[in-house]
Order: C-alpha cells, then structure tokens, then sequence
C-alpha cells in the first residue's frame, strides 16, 4: 500500500513539472549560495589558524621591543645568558612580480616543539640545508610555484604553511631584509628557570613581554567580513526557501482531493505523513546534493574575490584553492533536508488533521489571508521590538540583528501594505472591469506574497548594498583626491639610494617640495599602529582631509607634542581633540595631546600623525626610502626619465599621481567584487522566486478566470490584466523597498561599518541605481506572467467551458 500511496502522490509532480522544478531550484539553490559561503568562510578561517599557529603566536608568549622596532640580537644572547629559554624570529616582506610575500626568519634549533623546524625538519639532510648556504626556503604550494622563477635559494613545498609566506634560516633571511642583526620579537618557552632574571635587569632595551593570543589576531581581525558573508549567505537562503514554502503550500492544497480519497479507501494518516516525509526527503536529498555541488563551484570562483578582498581590507593571505571536508558535504545536505522540513511543517501539520470528509473544491492556499496578515502583523511587532533592542547593542553581531529584523519586519509587513495599496486603487476604480480587476488582485495576493517577499528583501538589499558601496566609492575617490596631493612618489631600494635621490631632487629647479614618508609600526594597548612623521608644509594644511580638530591642528603637531590619528583609533579608544593618549617609545612614555582627527579608509590598523624630528628622535633607523615630490604634473614625465637615467630605477620605484590613484581604483573594485557577486545571487533568487511563483500559480488561476470570460471578456483582454497584475505588484513592492534599501544603507555605514571597520560613510542617494532594479523587477514580472498570459490567449473555448463547467 505505501508503494501505491508514493506512486499516487509522485504522480502530481509528473503532471506539474513545473512545479518539481521549482521545488527543486528553491532548495538547491537556497543551499548552493548558503554552503557556498560557508566554504569561503572555512578556508579562510583555516587560512588564518595556519597563519597563526606556523610559530606558536597561539600558544606561546613572545618578547618584543616597546613601540614596535626591532630587538638587537645582541639581547637576545644576554637574554639566553640570563637563562630565558627564548628563540629569535624575524618577519618582513619582499616583492616578486608585483605580489608581497611574508618572510619569515627562525633559529630551527631552539623553536619550541610543534613549530615549524621540528616537525618539518626532521631528517639530517633536511635541517643542514636548511642552516647551510646555500640555503633552502620553505613556502606553501602556491607560493612555491609562484616563485619558481625568482632569485631565491632552493624551495621546499610544505603543505602545513599558509600561502603568501615563505620560511628561512633568520641568520640567510636578515641578509635578504638587510636588516643584520635585529630580530622581531623572541618566542618564549613555557619552560623556564625559576631562578632566571627580570627582562630590566639584562638588558637596557625596553622589553615587554606579550601573552600568547587566545584567538588568532587575523581570525578576530576579519570576523566582520566573515559574518557579513554569512549574512549574505543566511539572506539568500532565506529567499530561496520562499520558494521552496511556497511550492510546497501550493502543491498540498492542490492534493486536498488526493489526500481526502487516500484516506477514504483506507490509508492511515500516520502513513499518508509518512509518504510525504518519504517524498519530501527524496526530493531534498535530489536538490541538496545539486546545491552543494554548486555550492562548491560558487565557493570556488568567487575564492579569488575573496582572497583579493581580505588582502585589501586587512592584509591577510587565503590559500587560493579549496580543501573541504566530507563534513562540510554532509552539513549541506543536512541544510537541504532542515529546510525542506522547515518549509514543509505547516502543511504537514494541515494534512495530519485534514477531515476525511472535508469538502474538495478548489480551495486556495490563500484563503485565510485576513487572519495570516494578522499574525504575520504581529510577528512583525515582535520582530521591531528585537530591532529597537539591538539598536542600542554596541556590538557587531548586534549590528546585523538589528539589519535582519529590520528586513523580516517589512517583509512580514509587505502583503497588508500592499493589500491597503491594493484596497485605495478599488475604492478609486469606477467601471466594474477595474473594480474586478483590483478585487482579483487582493485575492490574489496571499497566493504571491511569499515570491513578493522575497523580492522586496532582495531589491532593499541590492538597494542598501549598492548604495554603500556607491558612496563609499565616491567618498573614496573625494579622499584620494586629497590624500594623493603629490604629483610623483619615489621608492628606494636603501637608505643610501634614498638620500643620493633627495640630493638629485633638490637639485632640479621644477621640484617644488620633497616630502619624506617614514613610518614605524608598533601597538598601542594591543592595537596594531602605524607612527608617521611628516614634514611642515602647506601641502598636509591645504589637502589633508579632517573630521574633527583644535585650533591650528598641524601647527601643534609640528611642535613637536601633539598627534593626529585616524578614524578608527578615534572610534576604537573614545579620543578627541583635545584629549591625551600616552605612547610607548624605545625611548618613553610619550604623552601626547590628540589636535586632530583624519578619515583613514580602507585600513584595519591605527594610524598616527606626529613632527619628523619627533618621531626620529624616538625611533632609530627608520627607513628613508619613500618620498612624495611636489612638482608640476607637465614636468613629471620629464622627471621620471632623469631620475631613471640617473639611478636605473624601476617603472615600479617611480609612480605617479594619476598611476597611484588608478591602482587604488583598482583595489577598491577588487576589494568589492566578491560583495557585488553575492548581492547579483541574491537577487536572481528573488526573481527566479517571483518566476516560478506565478508559474505555478497559473494553473489555479484559469479557474477564477473562466467566469470572467463567460460574462463576455475576449480571453486576449484577460491575458493583458494579467499581466498588468503581474507588472503592478512588483511594481509596487519595488516602490517599497527604495525606503527599506535605505534604512539598510544607513544600518551598514553608520552602524556595522563603524563596528567593523571603525570608520562612519556617508548616505548619498543614488536614484539611477534604483531605477535600474525597478525595471528590472518590472522585467522579471513581465516574462513570468507572459508564459500563462499566452497559453491562456491561445486557450480554446471548450477547455474554459469545462473549467467554468468544473469550477460550478
């Protein structure tokens, strides 16, 4: 009997095709999108752990120089003298055909176990070539095939390495940074002398000792990218399950008579659900199984946009290939059947207390409409009270709360305002055609609400998303204007080449102003931070851009005691003008007074802006390499080619304005790419959910519509309303979700982008962009309802003489 009562219930999707494709493109593509992100999201994240763990970083505490230079190696040798169990690392970057790469420089023999160089140099053979010129260079896959053509020793392929970074002998590696005798910090071994001596009493150096991270500083770095990527996968899974509810809603009222005659002869209720469960996995193991396999192909190419992505924003190297686990397979096969079974609940429950006799006219899975609309009102209510609490939340995750209730609020909302839309258009109608017309579309809004739903969420996200982005480009584009005010940036390859090129550029009578850029990177309480001096001069007064400041901003931080900072250390430790923050130096503890605060977009770290002389007199042996030269910009070609002449300099050691301003472009599209991607799924998601909507609802329209032409209306004029009905729904949830895309706009930059990033954007308007997504909601409507709107112009009259005759 259960083979018969499956075969009978089958039957209903071989004579719908359509609606078991949409059945089966809801659910394989609301898994595709939600186990594709999860894909990216674990790679990265494994990314980061290797990053972390390749030197201990999570388990070991390390010893570095206050305020961020570098450690002389002679304490490093006072330090083992002393009795400190400690092993010396170095780290910096090299470039190779235009990619940096991290270099990273150990002492195999006193790392502490379960690091790089004890379990990767276990043999002999291994560990001399490694110490012994000519050297040998661990690096990951990737990099190593990447690097195959550089001048570089030997290249050994470790798998357990991150890709971007390359490993090496520290004493070969000082060598290749030219920086003899520093060390970046020292790793300590948890063992350790209970007799040894206090770091202030071996060394005059100012040593600290950090503890060793809980959590990888790039994971908790980039959690905001990472959980904006799931909420971008959540949001199209979402989407994608209206489709799925919304199918299986339909196709159960439609087997009300089946069900009915089912239990009629006989069939027990429990085994008429267990059929349907029966049915309802088959068909979400069929489409979770498709979805995943297009989960991983999604994953895979958008890896590179978010590879590309993560570099920009913070400077963090993802593998650029894929490594899944059978787990994560499983996982989206589980996501599939969770949500079938989801979507499924409440017509299962409907046909678990379904009447045998229950009358089997053709009733609409709409037709408790006024009593859904109020539940879902009062769910909406619920979900603003969450939306008003995570408002005044200060965290991240409190941020995308606040945007998702936000959504569903106007989302549940969406069927009774169109309803009252709906409901205005009938009271102004005078002839009865367009008084039927718009009581038909109110009747036919419970049947479309969940595809009108979705398409509303899409189009608000499309909206807010693009209208940050979009404002964020120009605000960007404004910035960089003003930031990149020098006509040519120089880049030497020393210290010495630096100063040779400044004497040659003070020597031509075009050059305007030579503008060093020297920096150090340190910490301030925890936070990584970039210390630049500069020079006094009217190119920072007249083009540097300011939030906030005293009076005569740079004027005080050319005396020498106070500081300009970013935005995001701003944000981060609650300064203003006005205010003091105490800097640790090699030297000091410097005091200084915050005169200004500037927009740094685009940086995860802290930036600092102090005097030239102050800085140099903290720091010793900052680089003097980078220069910025204030010049005519029709003398610059001129320039470059006598400084090219002169020096041999690279096409890369001499940028331009205009050049450095294009590869910013560059990057911020780069940066992007992945985010635009994500919101162009969604989006088709919404308008296949719209599609197959109104495909599947045709066949229970020709019903309703069967009477109206027996009255005398052609079936030409018929088809025409319908689509007209088509058109003007999605119309009008278009018109909607312009203030809702809004609202989403202003939740992005004025609340998660200030958690994530640190730095508050501007909302600028951006009225093509929504015209573009009206018409082409308007455009989706039109070719889902042109398919049932022709068949039913070609309909002949006996077929709607027997639906007229059936429907009596």
């Amino acid at each position: 009997m259960t083979r018969w009562v499956l075969a009978a219930l089958l039957g209903h999707w071989k004579r719908r095709p359509w609606q078991a494709l949409a059945l089966l493109l809801g659910l394989a593509t609301a898994t595709a999108l939600w186990s594709g992100v999860q894909a990216l999201n674990a790679e990265a994240r494994a990314s980061y752990a290797r990053a972390s763990a390749l030197l201990g970083a999570d388990r070991f505490a390390s010893i570095a120089v206050a305020g961020g230079a570098a450690l002389p190696q002679v304490d490093y040798v006072a330090l083992r003298r002393a009795g400190w169990r400690v092993s010396p690392v170095l780290e910096g970057e090299f470039s190779f055909d235009g990619r940096d790469y991290r270099l990273i420089g150990i002492d195999p023999l006193t790392l502490p176990p379960g690091t790089l160089g004890t379990d990767d140099l276990e043999e002999g053979a291994d560990l001399v070539a490694f110490l012994a010129p000519p050297y040998r260079i661990f690096g990951g896959p990737t990099t190593v095939a990447a690097l195959s053509g550089a001048d570089l020793p030997s290249l050994r392929s470790v798998e357990s390495l991150p890709e971007g970074t390359l490993v090496g002998d520290i004493g070969f590696v000082q060598g290749v940074l030219r920086r003899e005798g520093e060390i970046s910090r020292l790793i300590v071994m948890p063992e350790q002398k209970p007799s040894r001596l206090p770091l202030s009493e071996i060394t005059a150096t100012r040593l600290v000792e950090t503890l060793p991270r809980d959590v990888p500083e790039l994971a908790s770095l980039t959690e905001s990218f990472h959980m904006n990527l799931t909420a971008f996968g959540l949001l199209s899974f979402v989407v994608g399950h209206f489709i799925v509810h919304a199918t299986i809603g339909l196709a159960f009222e439609q087997r009300r008579p089946l069900f009915r005659t089912l239990r009629a002869l006989g069939v027990s209720r429990g085994r008429l659900l267990a059929a349907l469960v029966v049915e309802l996995g088959a068909l979400a193991l069929v489409a979770g199984f498709a979805g995943t396999a297009m989960g991983y192909v999604i994953a895979a190419t958008l890896l590179p946009d978010v590879a590309a992505s993560l570099q920009g924003l913070y400077g963090a190297q993802v593998a650029g290939s894929l490594s899944l686990s059978p787990l994560w397979w499983l996982a989206g096969m589980a996501i599939s059947l969770g949500g079938a079974g989801v979507a499924a609940a409440s017509s299962l429950w409907k046909a678990a207390h379904l009447p045998i006799l229950a009358p089997a006219g053709a009733e609409a899975w709409h037709g408790a409409e006024k009593r859904q609309q109020r539940v879902q009102r009062g769910m909406a209510a619920v979900l603003a009270l969450v939306a008003l609490a995570a408002g005044l939340g200060g965290s991240l995750l409190a941020g995308f709360v606040l945007m998702g209730a936000v959504l569903m609020t106007a989302a549940l909302l969406l069927p009774s305002l169109l309803s009252l839309v709906i409901a205005w258009f009938g009271k102004m109608a005078v002839s009865a055609e367009a008084q039927w017309f718009w009581a038909d579309t109110r009747a036919q809004l419970g049947g479309l609400s969940l595809a009108l739903m979705a398409l509303l969420l899409a189009l608000s996200v499309n909206i807010g998303v693009g209208t940050m982005v979009d404002g964020f480009r120009q605000t960007f584009l404004g910035y960089l204007d003003k930031r990149l005010a020098s006509e040519l940036y120089v880049y030497a390859e020393s210290d010495e080449q630096g100063e040779a090129l400044v004497a040659a550029l003070e020597a031509e009578p075009e050059v305007e102003a030579i503008l060093p850029i020297r920096n150090v990177e340190t910490r301030y309480e925890g936070f990584p931070v970039f210390v630049y001096g500069f020079r006094d001069h009217e190119t920072y007064r007249d083009n540097w851009p300011m939030l906030a400041a005293v009076a005569r901003p740079w004027a005080r931080v050319a005396e020498g005691d106070a500081v300009l900072i970013s935005e995001q250390m701003a944000r981060r430790f609650s300064l203003v003008p006005g205010a003091t923050l105490v800097l640790p130096t090699p030297r000091d503890d410097w005091a200084l007074e915050v005169a200004g605060v500037y927009p740094d977009y685009g940086n995860p770290t802290g930036q600092m802006m102090v005097a030239m002389p102050a800085l140099l007199a903290r720091w010793q042996d900052v680089e003097y390499r980078r220069f910025g030269v204030r010049v005519t910009a029709t003398e610059v070609p001129a320039l470059k080619a006598a400084l090219v002449e002169k020096f041999a300099l690279s096409e890369a050691q001499l940028v331009d304005q205009a050049a450095l301003k294009a590869v910013s472009r560059r990057i911020f599209e780069t940066t992007f790419a992945v985010t635009v991607a994500l919101n162009a799924l969604t989006l088709a998601v919404a308008g296949l959910a719209l599609f197959t909507s109104l495909l599947t609802l045709a066949t229970l329209r020709l019903p309703h519509l069967a009477p109206v032409w027996a009255l005398g209306m052609t079936r030409r004029r018929l088809a025409g309303l319908e689509m007209v009905r088509s058109l003007a729904l999605a119309l009008f949830t278009a018109v909607l979700a312009i203030p809702l895309g809004l609202t989403v706009a202003w939740v992005l930059t004025h609340v998660i982008n200030v958690k994530a990033f640190g730095w508050m954007l501007p909302v600028y308007p951006f009225p093509g962009q929504w015209a573009r997504l009206m018409a082409l909601a308007l455009a989706v409507a039109a070719l889902a309802s042109f398919i049932p709107a022709a068949r039913l112009a070609r309909m002949s009259p006996a077929d709607l003489l027997r639906l007229f005759s059936h429907e009596r």
